[in-house]
């Protein structure tokens, strides 16, 4: 495989890894790429360099800092799952398109709207899911120990992405596969 193609898979699978991130927590992993892109250890694309200066990351400071804490609030964490899938998927496509910077813009857009707007949104459905069951079966008191763990998932995914990107698209691709699994094993007994 050529320089070119390695560059582009690499590219790929880091908008993977921090599209999923963003499924868990839509702020953090952005405030993470933000940070990476500022510190230079990461380049984004140009139409994305805002992301790197100083007001965007007080912005997404402030609004990790007040997600993770609404999360940890029962009753809101359900009202906020519902806002946050349409904005987890956007987010997804947006993180995945900012770190594409070696594909075409009609491929980096294509892959940034349909993996990292589909890892996104089906990460989200996944925590959202998991949520409701939290909630069914705690009435929302054991939804804060899930909270920190997507709070916790979002962060390491994110650096693990960016260290990493092939193991983090790897990680991915492995939890999407047990939570398939699962899905099923749950529908059939079930039925």
């Amino acid at each position: 495989m050529d320089g070119e193609a390695s560059a582009a898979l690499l590219s790929i699978a880091l908008g993977i890894g921090l599209a999923a991130a963003v499924g868990l927590r839509v702020f953090l992993p952005l405030l993470i790429l933000g940070l990476a892109g500022a510190t230079g250890h990461i380049a984004l694309a140009p139409a994305f360099a805002w992301l790197t200066e100083t007001p965007a990351l007080v912005m997404l400071a402030v609004a990790t800092v007040l997600e993770v804490l609404a999360y940890h609030v029962p009753g809101l964490d359900n009202l906020l799952d519902t806002i946050a899938t349409p904005v987890a998927i956007a987010a997804g496509a947006i993180a995945a398109a900012a770190v594409m910077t070696d594909l075409p813009p009609i491929v980096r857009w294509t892959t940034a709207v349909i993996a990292g707007g589909g890892v996104a949104g089906l990460t989200q459905g996944l925590t959202t899911a998991l949520r409701a069951k939290s909630t069914a079966l705690t009435g929302g008191l054991g939804n804060g120990a899930l909270a920190t763990g997507e709070a916790g998932g979002a962060i390491v995914l994110a650096v693990l992405a960016i260290a990493a990107p092939v193991l983090a698209a790897g990680v991915v691709v492995l939890v999407i596969w047990l939570a398939v699994r699962l899905t099923r094993r749950l529908l059939r007994a079930a039925r």
